[in-house]
């Protein structure tokens, strides 16, 4: 295993960012951009390994590996349209740790050969799949790291969605990174949820006034709200897999008016988990309703208590999970909640 897919194999999730001036999708980003200052604060903000565009489509050339290798100890990603074994002696002379195979580029029979050659070489290979049949070829040929790809590179549209299906298909003795798409700390999350060992930030980073403390944001574990769950079993799931599968940090809340409260007056949370049954005045469903109201972009997920959920609950759209609940149920019904919540954002500003 070398240096790369084993920093990817770490617990937690992981960050592969990236550094690129251009792309043909976005034009410009950071056409300023220093490899060199980039890649060694980009390590001191946590990223697991820095991916750098060699190509000149993005802007990018072999001296910019050579830049970033000089400033940073962290595995190095080369990232370019490589279709010989030349090109991979020529990443691994440059200070590659690994490189990228592009599965829309490559016949299966080069791809093996390339992924042989990198062997030798003492490189890792990210094996790119865009769709459920370049992720079963990719499955087929033994990828150790697979990528896939938010973006459609013929039409440049992203499909999050898409994607968090391909990840959550992939099999899990891989290392799997979600790349594109990534924007934000929710997004992170919900690749990490589906399976992803990493996740691949390009311009998002690229974009940002600050790139180092945008990813340091991005990293930080979510914060989930759990409200109104009285019995102490409950908060013990919850605390499991909240802390123990999934690496969130989780705040226990007693009742709906504290809740509201919080969420007011400007605490962040990434997901909120509570009993539609709620002690002292308002119900965890009238909660949900008006948290809704004020922050659309929430994921929420309401426990019904040990009953059937009301026919009210399913109709207001609120993702519901039947107590009692065990870890793995409760994450399939954070994923689902997760998934939710991202439609409504992409329909909302469609």
């Amino acid at each position: 295993m070398g240096r790369f897919r084993a920093a990817l194999a770490r617990p937690g999730l992981g960050a592969i960012a990236e550094v690129k001036r251009r792309s043909p999708s976005a034009g410009d980003l950071r056409p300023d951009a220093d490899p060199a200052e980039l890649a060694a604060a980009f390590e001191a903000a946590g990223a697991s390994a820095v991916s750098v565009l060699v190509d000149e489509r993005f802007a990018g050339t072999w001296d910019d590996l050579r830049a970033a290798r000089a400033t940073a100890s962290l595995p190095l990603l080369a990232k370019g349209f490589f279709v010989a074994p030349a090109d991979l002696v020529e990443a691994r002379a440059h200070g590659a740790d690994a490189v990228l195979l592009l599965l829309r580029d490559l016949e299966d029979a080069r791809v093996r050969e390339l992924m042989g050659v990198a062997t030798e070489l003492g490189l890792d290979t990210l094996v790119e799949a865009h769709d459920a049949e370049e992720l079963a070829r990719a499955t087929a040929l033994a990828a150790p790291v697979i990528g896939l790809n938010a973006r459609d590179l013929a039409t440049f549209e992203l499909d999050r969605r898409r994607q968090l299906g391909l990840v959550a298909a992939a099999p899990r003795d891989r290392i799997v990174v979600a790349e594109s798409g990534i924007e934000n700390r929710a997004h992170g999350a919900a690749a990490g949820l589906a399976g992803a060992a990493a996740v691949l930030v390009g311009s998002a980073l690229m974009r940002a006034p600050d790139p180092a403390a945008t990813l340091a944001g991005l990293l930080r574990r979510p914060y989930v709200k759990v409200c109104g769950l009285t019995r102490e079993e409950d908060v013990a799931v919850a605390a499991m897999t909240i802390l123990g599968m999934i690496g969130y940090r989780a705040q226990h809340v007693p009742n709906a008016g504290t809740a509201l409260a919080l969420l007011l007056g400007g605490e962040r949370f990434d997901l909120m988990l509570s009993d539609i049954v709620m002690p002292g005045g308002m119900s965890g469903f009238e909660l949900a309703q008006k948290v809704r109201q004020h922050f659309p972009w929430l994921p929420i997920l309401l426990s019904t208590g040990y009953a059937k959920p009301a026919a009210e609950v399913h109709q207001a759209g609120f993702d519901i999970i039947a107590k009692p609940y065990n870890a793995a149920s409760l994450l399939d019904a954070i994923t689902r909640a997760r998934q939710s919540a991202m439609a409504g954002e992409s329909a909302e500003t469609a």
